[in-house]
């Protein structure tokens, strides 16, 4: 029987995973329905396990006792992804945890197909880092051992902006692949003649969609809880400001399980009990006595959404203080995600200067990842190519398609 290789994208907020037939990509449902798989992992403390995707979200939800993750592709390359962490009474790396929902995809792909599989073709952005080539190769090698962990013997990796171009279809001239996902954003720039796609140049940046949920929540929720704020000094007149650090924890998806401990608490207390505005920081106490910054960020994520589409997205912070709804208008997404937009068209620009190409050049611009369907995007994109046609088909699963059409090479 020959080998079939899996094509997997594991993405900072989906993953799907696919395989060859007779030449194209056939999507597994890693979930009933579903061409997707959140990327979530719920440690279960009452019930001594682990879930994944849906039901993980679901467990986060139903306020079931565990420790709730996401967004953990973000911390590869960093010093939190071998450190071991205690977890009841399991003391793992997050290499291993990610290792665990690989291998669910690894057994939820080989039931639908009814066959082994060991082989993968993974994908991975242009660069886990932006600038710091040290780490974007470390996050590489974390990767590898977590598909290795796993129990695949043989990984190679994709970049994940050329397997979607590889996926884009029939098409004349040059076009670029935007891909602006959970925690990175990848340009590949490529020709095509209608039957084969040449490569031209492959660029990222390190910003995604949980870049924008952290700084919308930076803007419109973490100053309610305190961050801006003042503290007075124990001894004498002078006054502090608030030190932000916790706040940018707690704003950021793949920080928020490890911001919760006895240390962390009785700060908070002690600024609640200094400061100039008090009732901000008791918020702050709050969510960390609750564990509520999950909640928090899942109310922050809707409400970008919601504005996205032009209406008024309502941040739900009602389990933190009675009648808290802090309202987000387009306006306001558009000028949280400013600062991080440029950088995302300045990343697009040197993907052009790389192969010495001009934007009016580009024919084409395919979207995909979730992300780029943010509007300031969108925008963005349309005023650097005028001459191109654009094009938003198969945001979620286009990766994941290329990978799948390369999977059939190694088959």
């Amino acid at each position: 029987m020959p080998q079939t290789t899996l094509g997997i994208d594991f993405g900072t907020s989906n993953t799907a995973a696919a395989v060859n037939v007779g030449g194209r990509a056939q999507i597994i449902a890693l979930e009933p329905g579903k061409d997707t798989l959140p990327t979530a992992v719920f440690l279960d403390y009452s019930n001594r396990n682990t879930v994944f995707g849906t039901a993980a979200v679901a467990a986060l939800i139903d306020g079931r006792q565990g420790r709730f993750m996401r967004s953990l592709k973000s911390i590869l390359g960093t010093s939190l992804a071998r450190e071991k962490r205690q977890f009841l009474n399991r003391k793992v790396t997050l290499i291993e945890v990610i290792a665990e929902f690989l291998a669910e995809v690894k057994n939820r792909a080989e039931t639908a197909i009814g066959a082994p599989i060991d082989h993968v073709v993974a994908g991975r952005p242009v660069h886990f880092h932006s600038g710091a080539p040290k780490r974007d190769h470390q996050a590489e090698v974390d990767l590898r051992d977590c598909y290795r962990l796993a129990g695949f013997t043989s990984v190679r990796f994709m970049l994940e902006p050329e397997a979607a171009a590889r996926a884009a279809g029939p098409g004349e001239g040059i076009g670029l692949i935007v891909d602006i996902g959970g925690g990175t954003s990848d340009f590949t720039l490529f020709r095509a003649d209608g039957k084969a796609v040449q490569i031209l140049a492959s660029h990222g940046v390190r910003i995604g969609g949980t870049d924008f949920d952290k700084a919308l929540s930076l803007s419109q929720v973490m100053p309610l809880l305190g961050m801006g704020g003042e503290l007075r000094n124990e001894l004498g007149s002078g006054r502090n400001d608030v030190p932000p650090a916790i706040f940018h924890d707690l704003a950021a998806w793949e920080k928020i399980a490890f911001v919760y401990g006895p240390k962390t608490l009785r700060d908070a207390r002690q600024m609640a009990r200094l400061a100039v505005t008090p009732r901000h920081l008791e918020r702050l106490v709050t969510v960390l006595e609750m564990e509520l910054g999950h909640d928090l960020a899942f109310a922050v994520e809707a409400a970008k959404i919601t504005a996205n589409r032009g209406a008024i997205g309502e941040i739900d912070l009602g389990e933190i203080e009675q009648g808290l709804h802090p309202m987000v208008r387009e306006a306001d997404l558009m000028l949280a995600l400013a600062s991080l937009a440029d950088r995302i068209g300045a990343a697009a620009q040197e993907t052009l200067a790389i192969a010495g190409i001009g934007p009016k050049d580009v024919g084409r611009v395919i979207f995909v990842g979730g992300s780029s369907l943010i509007g300031v995007v969108d925008s963005l994109m349309h005023k650097a190519f005028p001459n191109a046609a654009f094009e938003h088909s198969e945001v979620f699963t286009a990766v994941v398609n290329g990978l799948a059409l390369a999977a059939g090479d190694a088959d």
